[in-house]
């Protein structure tokens, strides 16, 4: 018997830290637009694209790296996507540093440092997929939601951090800050972060097959990688349920990383609130969100995935409603916890249900439900700034905005209930054929 690196507990705790370092470039421009805006001279559109962009490749890039973990299992592409996002953060760094007049001229290389900086955003799904390889499904829900709810803390942290960091030390030693931290947490991932034993078995020399024998057999692992890359990706795009997971998750989790941009925004230019303020409000959406992720996890172990979703689905379409007819900043901050609450259980949920929807194929289907899905991180602010295009849109065009939310937890529900139809077909078929 060859001799295997970690434990599934040391495999959470090595993924959850990359994906931590990575992910907080999800409040990459949010915390400081209002600054960034002013200095370049944007408008209001240009300012949710620069919101947007990280979101833009972090959501992309991670069907490709996700789908690269049945190969490598995990830690190459980690390493690739948060040396990316290193190079981005120190070119947002150097603008801010040393052309900091210049920025409105400047602003598509400003748009190609954040787009880089996003590749930490992707994270996630690698993450996701590393992690499943090293529990078995049972536990996956519980597993996922402490690695998933965790990480999800970092935007909101960073938002928190940048509100306090920018008054004291400026805009452009604040970002120098994130760029020493991650640089710290790449070495550290680098030290912690391990692959499943099956990859490990393999990377000694065992044929894949072996491989899965002697981690079956010997060290509890029972999820395997299946087919090539491309293999995975196909056979989990075949299937009707992994876009109706990736409409789901592109209104939960892309609802998430979409508000935690917007959020600033929104504080700042509708309620006048100033840098600190304005980050401790986005870090309340985003740390709850965070946090009731966690508990999302043993939730959907406990009622199914459906049932879970479909709650989740509710509360995001009460938050939303509230948000429109928010008339004080009390009324506002319900809102956006509804929202929280809402996002980080479904956010559990919906991975809760793709080893059960899509169990031959899940590192594919993890890439399409985790890069399209949070490709609602770029769609959905720009649709929340389309609404502010009028000049005197005012207050009212932030909370019409909201009802954006409202529709795609609607849709989204529809799509849950369908899944379960079929599940339930599959199900009396299945008894049929056995009796």
């Amino acid at each position: 018997m060859k001799p295997v690196r970690g434990t599934p507990a040391q495999g959470l705790m090595g993924a959850t830290v990359g994906f931590f370092v990575g992910f907080a470039a999800v409040s990459l421009f949010g915390p400081t637009v209002k600054h960034l805006q002013q200095a370049a001279g944007l408008s209001a559109g240009l300012a949710g694209v620069l919101i947007s962009i990280p979101n833009l490749t972090g959501s992309l890039l991670r069907i490709p790296f996700s789908a690269m973990c049945n190969r490598d299992g995990g830690r190459l592409a980690f390493l690739i996507l948060l040396i990316t996002a290193a190079v981005g953060l120190a070119g947002i760094w150097g603008l801010l540093a040393f052309v900091p007049d210049r920025l409105g001229k400047l602003f598509p290389l400003l748009l190609v440092f954040g787009a880089l900086g996003g590749a930490g955003i992707a994270t996630f799904s690698v993450g996701i997929s590393q992690t499943s390889f090293w529990y078995p499904q049972k536990t996956q829900g519980s597993a996922l939601a402490a690695y998933a709810g965790i990480g999800n803390i970092a935007p909101g942290l960073f938002a928190l951090l940048l509100g306090m960091l920018i008054p004291v030390i400026d805009l452009a030693y604040s970002y120098l800050a994130w760029l020493v931290f991650l640089l710290l947490g790449i070495a550290a991932y680098w030290v912690l972060g391990r692959n499943a034993p099956s990859f490990q078995l393999e990377r000694a020399g065992l044929s894949r097959t072996e491989a899965c024998a002697e981690a079956r057999r010997h060290h509890g692992q029972d999820i395997f990688p299946k087919g090539n890359t491309l293999h995975v990706l196909q056979e989990s795009a075949k299937l009707w349920q992994t876009w109706a997971l990736v409409f789901i998750y592109f209104t939960t989790f892309g609802g998430f990383m979409a508000l935690t941009g917007w959020l600033p925004k929104y504080w700042s230019s509708c309620w006048g609130f100033d840098v600190a303020r304005m980050g401790m409000l986005t870090a309340l959406f985003s740390i709850t969100a965070s946090i009731i992720r966690i508990g999302g996890g043993p939730l959907a172990d406990r009622l199914g995935g459906e049932k879970t979703a479909l709650g989740s689905l509710a509360l995001i379409a009460l938050g939303a409603a509230v948000m429109t007819r928010a008339a004080n900043v009390q009324q506002a901050v319900g809102g956006i916890v509804l929202l929280a609450l809402g996002m980080g259980v479904g956010n559990a949920a919906t991975f809760k249900l793709v080893p059960q929807e899509v169990p031959h194929a899940i590192a594919g289907a993890s890439g399409w439900v985790g890069g399209l899905g949070a490709f609602g991180g770029f769609v959905i602010p720009n649709v929340l700034a389309a609404f502010l295009t009028n000049g005197d849109a005012g207050d009212r065009g932030y909370a019409t905005g909201y009802w954006t939310f409202a529709v795609l937890a609607a849709a989204a529900a529809l799509l849950v209930l369908a899944m379960h139809a079929s599940r339930l077909r599959r199900e009396r078929t299945a008894r049929f054929v056995d009796s």
